[in-house]
């Protein structure tokens, strides 16, 4: 096993070991959503002809989910080794800041993926939605939950204490991920907000995401597509240029 593969390993198994906090717990926060939700406007809003609220609700938090926890596994790893003083045996073995990515991130998708097939098969009976175009789906997914988790691996490196990442996950994840549209169609705000909306990145991964739903959108998908992946090119560069300058973590 590559050095790289070892680290990927051992960060999978840091997170399964508590499953039940980083995976159970996630999914039973969604199916909260969609039973206050889903139970409250089923009746009263409408966003796609022929296709139910609740219906509509259920990417959105498929996504919403995949992206929080994404950004939770890398961050939460890193800051907890910097903190608790272990992050010194990682920076004795020869690990380049490229294995250290890669690992880091593809923890990450691991644990966004797992919680949202999670989402999925918990919330299954409570609507069906069509799964028009499953490789939109697999695209956004994937790319979602690597730009969080390169995101977290950012996060991780700049916070020195754990009120620091709270802080930014509080302040800049959580707003971001709620006003993206998981609970609402963009075109159901004022000309203003709709506009705002367009700003934040997070808007494009769950709208690209629920086109592979139901094959319709609030934007195009191909222009969600570029921006993700934009976004996630240009987060990518920046989380591997403080690595291998050892910001945050060479003193």
């Amino acid at each position: 096993m590559s050095g790289w593969q070892t680290l990927f390993y051992k960060e999978v198994l840091r997170f399964w070991k508590v499953g039940f906090q980083t995976v159970a717990a996630p999914v039973i926060t969604a199916i909260l959503y969609m039973m206050i939700f889903g139970h409250v406007l089923e009746d009263h809003v409408k966003v796609y002809e022929s296709v139910s609220y609740t219906a509509f609700l259920l990417p959105g938090l498929v996504m919403m989910s995949v992206l929080q926890n994404a950004f939770a596994n890398s961050s939460s790893s890193l800051i907890q080794s910097k903190v608790m003083g272990n992050l010194v045996f990682l920076m004795l073995t020869p690990l380049s800041h490229r294995a250290w990515f890669f690992a880091y991130v593809a923890s990450s998708v691991v644990r966004g993926l797992a919680v949202g097939a999670g989402v999925i098969l918990a919330t299954w009976w409570f609507a069906r939605p069509p799964f028009e175009a499953p490789l939109w789906i697999a695209a956004f997914a994937l790319m979602g939950a690597a730009l969080l988790g390169a995101l977290g691996l950012i996060a991780g490196l700049w916070a020195e204490k754990f009120d620091q990442m709270a802080a930014f996950q509080n302040f800049i994840i959580m707003p971001m991920t709620f006003l993206s549209g998981v609970f609402y169609s963009i075109h159901s705000l004022p000309d203003f907000w709709q506009r705002v909306s367009h700003l934040n990145p997070f808007f494009y991964m769950i709208d690209g995401f629920r086109y592979g739903f139901f094959g319709v959108s609030d934007t195009s998908p191909w222009l969600s597509l570029s921006i993700v992946g934009l976004a996630l090119a240009a987060v990518s560069a920046l989380a591997l240029r403080l690595l291998k300058t050892g910001y945050k973590i060479r003193h």
